[in-house]
């Protein structure tokens, strides 16, 4: 028994410390968002973020958000904008309670975003891409067809009430004509990595252009 007892106490040590490296671990890469935050927001002073940690995900076939654990206790409202640390847009917040918040993702089919391909000034929309078969992509819309669309072109938003100008959707991957055979679009790689986020910033403010 008292082996037993010794046994049972090393265990409960060693998942301790298990517990302590896993906080120090995250506590790294916490401070590693923060001073990219930092640099980002060097850039944008106008900007005001609430930094939010990802509480649970609800992902199906079709659609994708998760819930973060802030709500309109820290002035999070529905239609403010989630970013990562970088300024990569991740989604919009579309849900809200006191202490937690619904985020839709831009890989959700619902969310429609003005967008420009950086280098070039081509605008469309961008959605997400599962309902043309590319689940885990965007789709640029509703570009003209004498675009000329490069690899790895950078597209950002356009600028609206939502979303300020210039924020990183994604990177082109591919191009096409659309069922019409008038407009072209593009095929994108998200900029944020967005199954593997712990946290994100909300954007509760920012001069409007």
């Amino acid at each position: 028994e008292a082996l037993e007892a010794e046994n049972d106490a090393l265990k409960q040590r060693i998942l301790d410390m298990q517990e302590d490296v896993r906080t120090d671990q995250e506590l790294q890469r916490e401070n590693k968002r923060y001073e990219q935050l930092l640099g980002f927001a060097d850039q944008h002073e106008d900007f005001v973020f609430e930094p939010a940690y990802i509480i649970s995900w609800d992902a199906s076939s079709y659609r994708s958000s998760f819930t973060i654990g802030k709500g309109t206790n820290h002035g999070l409202e529905i239609g403010m904008c989630a970013i990562t640390e970088n300024g990569q847009v991740v989604g919009l917040i579309t849900d809200a309670g006191v202490n937690w918040a619904t985020v839709t993702t831009i890989l959700d089919n619902g969310l429609e975003i003005s967008a420009s391909i950086a280098s070039s000034g081509y605008s469309g929309m961008v959605t997400g891409g599962y309902s043309t078969g590319q689940e885990g992509y965007l789709r640029l819309n509703y570009l003209p067809s004498s675009a000329v669309i490069r690899n790895r072109d950078q597209v950002v938003t356009a600028g609206s009430t939502v979303y300020p100008r210039n924020l990183i959707l994604g990177y082109v991957v591919d191009a096409g004509i659309g069922d019409t055979g008038v407009a072209k679009y593009a095929v994108l790689e998200p900029a944020a990595d967005i199954h593997n986020l712990e946290q994100v910033f909300i954007l509760t403010n920012y001069a409007q252009e």
